[in-house]
Formats: structure tokens, C-alpha cells, sequence
């Protein structure tokens, strides 16, 4: 099992995003994701993802939001346990990031670029300002099909099918 946090960055009504071309045998590659990375020994969620931020972007993140918890289940991969967080309020300068290409996309565009089918779930949801939420995503196959979506444990893959 891993444990990894998320933070969606905001500013201007964009979110800052890492699009995944660097890296060689990314999960991610050549996905737009959100900043963070997977847990140190003896980290909090909160650590970890302040020190992601601060390593990928040279950003101090000054508030953050934790929004929910998505757990990741999937037959090619360990279970991921990602601690979600937004934040609005940082400082620096951005770097380059060995890991991709960091960008600051309209929040309204978000949906149209290449991203992993069960984000769009939960960009929705931040999108709506909706409560602390658990959402439990299992992936499939050889081209990783989102077949299950459960939101606080209440199954909405029917709800998500047609997003786009």
C-alpha cells in the first residue's frame, strides 16, 4: 500500500498543473495531474505535500485545504491511499520541474486535457466545494478502464460514464 498527497494549486481561477512528459515508466505519463508525490518516513499528509509543492514547483504553500481521500485499486498496481488538498494561499517562484512541464490551466479547461478518468470525478467535486468526501476508484486492463467510482461508499460510475 501507498500513501501519496495531491494539491490542486490555485491562482486567477487556474489550477497549477504538472503535464507528465519527463519521467521514464510514469504511471502518469503524458497525464496532466495535480503537484505531489508519495510519502517519506514519519510524514503527515500535510508534510509530505508541502514538501512535494516546495521540490517540483519552489512554491511554499502558506494554507492548505484537505479536501478528501481517494483510494486507487487496480490489477497492475498496489492500492494508493492519496490525501487530496487545494491552496490558494503560497509563495515563490516557479522552477522547472524534472518531472514534466508545470503550467497554470483555467479551471474551466481542466476537462479537456488528457487526464486520468476518475480526476474528472474529483476536480468536480472540488469544483463544487464539496465536503471532506472518500472516493474509492479501481481501474482495469491493459489500457486502465475506471470500473468502479464509489463516492462516501455510494457507487456513481453510472452518473460519470458520459463525462467528457
Amino acid at each position: 500500500m501507498v500513501n501519496t498527497s495531491l494539491c490542486y494549486i490555485e491562482k486567477d481561477g487556474q489550477y497549477l498543473m504538472l503535464h507528465r512528459v519527463k519521467k521514464e515508466n510514469d504511471i502518469n505519463k503524458d497525464k496532466w495531474i495535480g503537484i505531489g508525490g508519495k510519502f517519506e518516513e514519519r510524514e503527515s499528509p500535510e508534510d509530505c505535500i508541502r514538501r512535494e509543492a516546495l521540490e517540483e514547483t519552489g512554491i511554499i504553500l502558506r494554507n492548505l485545504n484537505y479536501r478528501g481521500i481517494i483510494t486507487f485499486v487496480t490489477d497492475k498496481w498496489e492500492t494508493e491511499y492519496m490525501h487530496l488538498f487545494t491552496s490558494d494561499d503560497f509563495t515563490g517562484e516557479l522552477k522547472t520541474c524534472d518531472e514534466g512541464n508545470l503550467e497554470w490551466i483555467d479551471k474551466s479547461k481542466l476537462l479537456s486535457l488528457d487526464i486520468w478518468e476518475g480526476d474528472r470525478i474529483f476536480l468536480r467535486l472540488l469544483d463544487t466545494d464539496e465536503p471532506f468526501f472518500s472516493l474509492r476508484l479501481e481501474y482495469a486492463g491493459e489500457d486502465d478502464v475506471l470500473v468502479s467510482a464509489k463516492l462516501n461508499e455510494k457507487e456513481i460510475l453510472r452518473e460519470t460514464e458520459n463525462l467528457s
